[in-house]
């Protein structure tokens, strides 16, 4: 047997599927998204019955972190270390799915998911941490 070196690691590494690819792609689809849902917001969400003011603010705050997060991953993709992390654009997307989809499920349907208020900060709190493991 052979002992392990520099180059042979322990343990063989899993292929991930976190690649500059995967992360531009879910950048772009997500940015898209983020500014639909802004237009359906300015245009669309008025006409529909019981949305307020505030119901109107939430929306306007889930569309814009949708585009921020997209545009962090397609920046995300370019980069030569953090393209391959196997952590940040996962937890990134993942958070910014979770925080924004669930606003925008409590702005369109209140009363059948409630259950999403309480979901809607640990999806902020995966996001944040996606952003802070960047750093490490």
């Amino acid at each position: 047997m052979s002992q392990p070196t520099s180059s042979s690691p322990l343990l063989p590494r899993r292929p991930s599927f976190v690649t500059p690819s995967v992360l531009w792609k879910t950048g772009a689809i997500i940015a898209a998204v983020g500014v639909m849902a802004g237009a359906f917001g300015a245009h669309g969400l008025k006409r529909r019955p019981r949305i307020t003011a505030d119901n109107i603010h939430a929306w306007e705050t889930a569309s814009h972190y949708a585009v921020f997060n997209g545009l962090a991953l397609l920046l995300i993709s370019m980069h030569p270390r953090f393209s391959s992390h196997r952590f940040s654009g996962p937890a990134i997307a993942g958070g910014g799915l979770v925080f924004s989809g669930s606003i925008m499920a409590l702005v369109l349907w209140r009363d059948r998911f409630r259950w999403l208020g309480p979901v809607t900060p640990l999806g902020g709190v995966i996001m944040i941490a996606g952003y802070l493991s960047l750093a490490f």
